[in-house]
């Protein structure tokens, strides 16, 4: 398994190289299929932030869908210990979740319903931003894009990832494996936008959206 440690904004000295390998060689014990593990180490240099200066993002590559996990602290080696955990944590439910699968297909039906979905997001509080000048779209596959609006301190991270579309239980799938509270998504069956969230439990909620309505 390949292991490739970048620094974004930062200087990776060899000696924690070879730290970040011997941390993540557990890896193989619960994903022995994995081709890659990518590390990004970043460092934010404004001193009010010193808290969570040392950013670590692991992500692990293999067949199927990514596995990522990240922390930020004080220190690198807290950053990188946190983040391990929390990565070893997401395989090992990753594991859990193929041994249920079966059960799930035979009967126990995910609870998510758009009406559901829409009352708890009107739930939320909205935020009103004026853009000052518009936000330029990433171009480049899987690399990232931060783009400030106007002269506020609101920084938008942009990513643009390659998608197939499947089902909503392997949309779940990927979304407990990324270890986000929500997954963007292409439904297999109706070929429109779709995300599906956590909501408590082992109950998820799923918000479709229709992009003929406005053609139509």
């Amino acid at each position: 398994m390949e292991i490739v440690v970048v620094g974004r904004h930062t200087e990776v000295q060899a000696r924690f190289r070879k730290h970040v390998e011997d941390k993540l060689s557990k890896v193989t014990q619960l994903a022995p299929y994995a081709q890659r593990i990518d590390v990004e180490v970043s460092h934010e240099a404004n001193p009010r932030q010193a808290a969570s200066a040392e950013r670590i993002e692991l992500t692990v590559r293999d067949k199927g869908p990514v596995v990522r996990a990240e922390a930020s602290a004080s220190d690198r080696y807290a950053a990188l210990d946190v983040a391990t955990t929390k990565l070893l944590e997401r395989l090992r439910r990753s594991h859990d979740r193929k041994k249920t699968k079966s059960a799930r297909r035979e009967g126990r039906a995910i609870a998510a319903t758009v009406a559901e979905a829409e009352a708890e997001a009107s739930d939320l509080p909205e935020v009103d931003v004026e853009l000052i000048e518009p936000i330029a779209a990433p171009t480049e596959h899987d690399v990232a894009v931060e783009s400030q609006l106007g002269d506020s301190p609101v920084l938008v991270r942009q990513k643009v990832h390659k998608t197939s579309p499947v089902t909503v239980e392997e949309a779940i799938d990927e979304m407990e494996l990324a270890g986000h509270p929500f997954y963007l998504f292409i439904e297999s069956e109706t070929h429109q936008p779709a995300v599906v969230y956590h909501r408590h439990g082992w109950t998820y909620g799923v918000i479709r959206l229709d992009a003929q309505a406005e053609a139509n």
